[in-house]
C-alpha cells in the first residue's frame, strides 16, 4: 500500500520539475527530460514533459518516507 501512495508524490515531482526545466530548453543532463506527446482521439493531443529517470527516483524516495512513518 505504500508503494501506491508513494506513486502520487513522485509523479507531482517529476510533472513539476520536468516541467520547469524543461520549458527552459535543458534536456536536464542525467534527468534525461523529454517532451513527450499523448494522441487522445483522433485530433486532440497532449504534450508535456517527462523524465523517468526523476520519477523513479521521487517515487523511491516517497517509497522510503512513507515506510519509515508505517513502521
Amino acid at each position: 500500500m505504500t508503494f501506491l501512495k508513494a506513486l502520487i508524490p513522485g509523479f507531482l515531482l517529476t510533472w513539476v520539475v520536468s516541467g520547469i526545466i524543461g520549458s527552459n530548453g535543458s534536456r536536464g543532463g542525467m534527468l534525461a527530460i523529454q517532451n513527450t506527446y499523448i494522441q487522445n482521439g483522433y485530433i486532440e493531443g497532449y504534450t508535456f514533459y517527462w523524465s523517468w529517470p526523476l520519477f523513479l527516483a521521487g517515487t523511491g524516495l516517497a517509497w522510503a518516507l512513507f515506510w519509515m512513518m508505517d513502521s
